[in-house]
């Protein structure tokens, strides 16, 4: 009897003992869960555009539809060579159809119309040659001078729009960049709070985004991105 009751002692101090270290196990465990820091790191550069597309617009009205064709094609070949004198190669411009539009057609309040049709033309540059391009556009009171008008468009699909598009060659190094921000916050963190940091538990890359610089100069571009990165703090 004092046997049994000596093995029941021991093993029940022995299962104590096991309970004890697993719940300080998992205390621990918990604790050092819970024992984290998530932080942002940012990284931002202003790059140059390195693709333009430049619609050149211009409006006719007439009651000859004959005629105002024909006045499209001589305006439009005193555009591209205005182009041409520029650098602007073949290859960079493109002539769309002229749109003509009878506005008698259109006319349902039977108003007095002094010209029955509308014409609108459009010869779209397309370059990578930025620099090129804007010179042409500081250049446009020639065309002007010939009897072209040309309309700009500040929204819409015939306004001028700036790309860039190197995008893929610089963003291991700006990832790279926020990365580091991010771990440089997140050791003055461990440091404020005594604590040693740890490996990384999670990161995230959040989307690279591409932005005018200011309203004023769209051919300056903002990069952007942000990285996530939880650490572990011991």
């Amino acid at each position: 009897m004092k046997n049994e009751k000596l093995i029941s002692s021991v093993v029940l101090a022995v299962a104590l003992i096991v309970a004890g270290l697993a719940l300080r196990s998992g205390i621990i465990t918990f604790k050092d869960r819970d024992c984290e820091v998530s932080v942002k790191g940012l990284s931002e550069k202003e790059v140059k555009a390195n693709k333009v597309t430049w619609p050149l617009l211009y409006k006719e009205i007439g009651n000859d539809p004959t005629q105002m064709y024909e006045s499209i094609e001589h305006k439009n070949a005193l555009i591209v060579k205005f182009l041409k004198s520029g650098g602007i190669t073949d290859e960079e411009i493109s002539v769309n159809p002229p749109s003509i539009t009878d506005r008698q057609a259109d006319n349902y309040g039977n108003e007095m119309l002094n010209y029955r049709y509308k014409a609108s033309s459009v010869i779209t540059v397309t370059s990578t040659n930025v620099d090129k391009v804007r010179a042409l556009m500081g250049r446009q009171t020639e065309l002007m001078k010939q009897g072209i008008a040309l309309i700009s468009e500040e929204y819409g699909e015939n306004r001028v729009t700036y790309e860039f598009t190197g995008l893929n060659e610089i963003k291991p190094q700006m990832v790279e960049e926020a990365t580091k921000n991010a771990r440089t916050t997140a050791e003055k963190f461990a440091a404020d709070s005594h604590s040693r940091l740890g490996k990384i538990r999670h990161a995230s890359q959040g989307q690279f985004s591409i932005d005018n610089r200011d309203a004023n100069t769209p051919y300056i571009k903002n990069l952007r991105v942000v990285v996530t990165m939880d650490y572990q703090l011991e």
